[in-house]
């Protein structure tokens, strides 16, 4: 495999230069605003939460790694792209399952491990431009909608099922985005990074608020 060789996935691409998605690649600011604002609520709150604060920065690098692939665009670009998103799935997953759900460590590991094996047996065998590659999203929206059903707590049922809700939307959008190019040649990748930003924010603040009712 060629890890160098470009990759021309979005609609707003045209060519192999660095600079042919430039709203797809700037609009990753929205993940860099919803870190800063999920830390500023961590800085209020309580500091010895150091899961939330590990998944802060995974949103953080979230951003860095899209932005590096809309503009780089190649196969180990793409590294960078779904490795930190993968991270804040499985990390998010892990801690929901402990901090709402209530489940003991090993149990919350092990669920995760199964969702893990899953979602990678889905997206290996799903054919690679169905959904517009949106289908290997489906496992984490999925577990967003069971985990949000779940939750022992009603703000944290309302929380997850408002991000759930969110990420859905946000998934249609970057569906999508290669079907609408000839109507809307900018594509609408770009609402999905935006759409994409809240629904983490949302579930970072989720993960803060319920501290106080789990230590853990």
């Amino acid at each position: 495999m060629d890890w160098s060789q470009p990759i021309d996935l979005y609609c707003e691409r045209t060519d192999a230069s660095l600079w042919s998605e430039p709203v797809n690649a700037l609009s990753n600011v929205a993940f860099l605003i919803a870190a800063a604002l999920a830390l500023r609520l961590w800085r209020r709150g309580d500091r010895a939460d150091w899961r939330t604060l590990a998944l802060i920065a995974v949103v953080a690098a979230v951003a860095v790694g899209s932005f590096v692939f809309h503009t780089v665009a190649t196969r180990v670009a793409m590294l960078a792209d779904v490795i930190p998103i993968a991270v804040f799935i499985y990390g998010y997953l892990l801690l929901a399952l402990c901090r709402f759900l209530h489940l003991p460590p090993v149990v919350a590991a092990a669920t995760v491990v199964a969702f893990a094996a899953g979602a990678q047996a889905l997206s290996a065998l799903a054919p690679p431009r169905l959904l517009n590659g949106s289908v290997g999203y489906l496992p984490a929206l999925a577990a967003l909608i069971a985990v949000a059903l779940a939750a022992r707590e009603q703000g944290t049922r309302q929380n997850l099922g408002l991000a759930a809700l969110v990420f859905a939307i946000s998934l249609a959008f970057r569906t999508v985005d290669i079907a609408i190019c000839p109507q809307f040649p900018l594509g609408t990748h770009f609402v999905w990074h935006v759409l994409n930003a809240v629904v983490l924010y949302v579930l970072l603040r989720t993960a803060m608020t319920a501290r106080s009712a789990w230590r853990g």
